[in-house]
């Protein structure tokens, strides 16, 4: 295997989080403002399909759909490369700026919603088998909108998750239909969301993912923030075992055409929210865009 993989481009930043940065069909590093250094990424949507349509999105060409079939040897393979790269080549002195030369975690992500891979329970065991073998300490995280939370299959891949170590970030942006709709392109129920987070926490560790934007120059209006801050508080009230919240703006910019009407929050009304959220009773993480 190669022990000094080149990427496309000199330095990973914070802003790109290209899903072909390294040649790979499913593997990519990224480095990523939450996780606070390098992330390798598991790519299970390279057809670019999702359940849902978000208007901040950055993947280019999003289709309404489900992952495709995965090839397991090659996910095997391209994370052994990756994870060699990493432990004994350069990749962290070449491509990674100072202060971020650490792999944080391996983000089962990517173009679309990766539950929807009728494989995911076999991913999961995969790349757990890879990182066992490897030289990574690193947790296995996955990143959802957890629409798939009802599915068995997906219910006993979290199961193997928490059981070595792992943790889910679970999208909520809103807690109001209109809201949800407008921003996530999907008609669900607020009672819908708290259903599938609930069903999350219960399984494997997790965070509540929160994407807060300007909508056509203005922030969320007091009464979204509200029915937001209600969805959480439903959620304390049921004693559901969350982490707490990963509250963020946007980084980088959409690829939907609905992203024209979004824009990127002060860091002062972010910070103003997490607070709001603690006296909810949920830990806060604010990450600003760009940062």
């Amino acid at each position: 295997m190669r022990s000094s993989m080149r990427l496309r481009r000199s330095q990973l930043d914070v802003r790109d989080h290209d899903r072909d940065v390294a040649g790979m069909r499913y593997v990519y590093p990224v480095l990523s403002r939450r996780a606070g250094g390098v992330s390798i990424g598991v790519n299970l949507n390279p057809n670019h399909a999702c359940n849902w349509h978000c208007a901040y999105c950055q993947v280019p060409g999003l289709v309404r759909g489900r992952a495709p079939a995965i090839d397991l040897a090659l996910l095997r393979a391209e994370l052994a490369a990756m994870f060699e790269s990493i432990a004994r080549g350069d990749f962290l002195s070449r491509h990674v700026p100072p202060g971020m030369r650490r792999v944080c975690d391996v983000a089962i992500s990517g173009n679309g919603e990766p539950t929807s891979c009728a494989d995911f329970e076999a991913v999961v065991a995969a790349v757990l088998d890879v990182l066992r073998a490897s030289e990574l300490a690193v947790p296995l995280r996955l990143i959802t909108n957890g629409s798939y939370m009802g599915k068995a299959y997906v219910q006993r891949a979290l199961k193997r998750m928490a059981g070595a170590g792992g943790e889910v970030w679970i999208k909520v942006d809103a807690g109001d239909p209109d809201a949800i709709r407008r921003i996530n392109g999907v008609r669900l129920s607020p009672r819908q969301v708290q259903g599938w987070v609930e069903t999350c926490a219960r399984l494997c560790p997790s965070w509540i993912q929160t994407c807060m934007m300007r909508w056509d120059g203005q922030p969320p209006q007091a009464s979204e923030v509200a029915a937001y801050l209600e969805l959480l508080q439903r959620l304390v009230r049921t004693r559901v075992p969350l982490r707490g919240v990963l509250l963020y703006a946007v980084a980088r910019p959409p690829r939907q055409p609905e992203g024209e009407h979004v824009g990127q929050l002060d860091e002062s009304w972010l910070r103003a929210l997490a607070a709001r959220i603690e006296r909810v009773g949920l830990p806060a993480r604010v990450f600003a865009g760009g940062k």
